[in-house]
């Protein structure tokens, strides 16, 4: 799509980022266009690990609720090893994105596979090493993928949340 965009909001709990799925749901956008990204799980938490079967993912450590209802919600999940920031969880069409950099070793100008997938939405290098540095900090990204009418329908509705910040990119 030539008007693809994305708007990235910044949440610094999951509480606030759920909540903000929640009301994207409830006015009606698409749950197939949301991603959320953030850690998956705090290092003295020693989870045991997760597994997929279907469509539902079973995960242990205290933050496995959070990621165990959005899988209920978003479609595709995963956790990918990022030096600097550890275990992120993410869920939505961004996984694809971070597996395709991830698989084809997409690393521009020394960036994180985090930083290439972000390229990919538009993201410019500057921003890319804030939102690492938040997810580094534990705070979630909240992503909505879409037309520029998808994405301006979201911006709306996350205005209305506790959205630390937000930026619109086009890919």
């Amino acid at each position: 799509m030539s008007d693809a965009t994305a708007i990235i909001a910044t949440y610094d709990t999951h509480p606030q980022a759920e909540t903000a799925i929640k009301e994207l749901d409830q006015s009606g956008f698409a749950m197939k266009q949301l991603s959320i990204v953030g850690k998956g799980y705090h290092s003295e938490e020693h989870p045991v690990g997760f597994y997929t079967l279907g469509d539902r993912m079973k995960t242990w450590g205290s933050v496995g609720v959070f990621w165990g209802a959005l899988w209920g919600l978003l479609f595709g999940a995963a956790f990918f090893w990022v030096p600097g920031i550890g275990l992120l969880g993410a869920a939505g069409p961004f996984v694809s994105i971070l597996a395709g950099a991830a698989e084809g070793a997409v690393v521009i100008g020394g960036a994180s596979v985090l930083g290439a997938a972000l390229v990919n939405l538009g993201v410019p290098k500057h921003s890319i090493i804030k939102y690492e540095r938040s997810l580094g900090a534990d705070k979630y990204l909240l992503i909505a993928h879409g037309s520029t009418e998808d994405v301006e329908q979201a911006r709306q509705i996350i205005e209305r949340t506790e959205a630390v910040e937000t930026a619109i990119y086009k890919a």
